[in-house]
């Protein structure tokens, strides 16, 4: 008797759906992990490490995702502890150093890489508390719902986060402007 052993052709059926999964995953999933990934490090080397690292520790826990609707939210928050391991992990330089920033494949006007410089810019000076729950919102299209269970925090929560992510950008970026036209006069 073999007892709780699975037969051979059994577990190459496991091994190949589990793998189908996985496939499905990376391929959905992988662009939006990068560009949230890139918004968290600003480097596209490290955002790619990000998202491959996220990806193997997905496999190996793959078999704990029950709900594929739940994949995202899921994938999201391995990505963001894989970014606090970086920094327990690493001892950085810190430099003055302008990174370079992703630009969208169409042709873009100079103006409008310009503007997305700017609001880049200020997303990036918000507090994390404010900044993350926008950026999962708006480069990741995650609700209210899927950010609250992302960051562990009460709906609530994050829709006043969101609100006041929203105010503090928009009052950052009128104040560009004037600042702007002040130097134009």
């Amino acid at each position: 008797m073999l007892g709780n052993k699975k037969p051979t052709w059994q577990v190459l059926i496991s091994m190949a759906e589990k793998q189908q999964r996985y496939e499905a995953l990376v391929h959905t999933f992988h662009g939006e992990l990068y560009r949230f990934a890139y918004w968290l490090c600003r480097d596209p080397n490290i955002a790619e490490d990000l998202v491959q690292e996220t990806f193997l520790r997905a496999w190996r826990a793959l078999d704990s995702l029950h709900d594929q609707h739940a994949a995202k939210p899921w994938l999201l928050t391995i990505l963001r502890r894989e970014n606090a391991r970086r920094f327990e992990r690493k001892q950085f330089d810190y430099a003055d150093v302008e990174h370079d920033h992703l630009v969208d494949e169409r042709s873009v006007t100079l103006d409008a890489e310009m503007e997305q410089t700017v609001v880049q810019r200020q997303i990036a000076k918000l507090s994390e508390e404010y900044r993350e729950p926008l950026l999962l919102q708006v480069v990741m299209g995650c609700s209210g719902d899927e950010i609250a269970e992302i960051l562990s925090l009460n709906k609530n929560t994050v829709m006043t986060r969101l609100y006041r992510a929203r105010n503090q950008l928009k009052e950052a970026l009128s104040n560009d402007d004037d600042q702007l036209r002040g130097a134009s006069k």
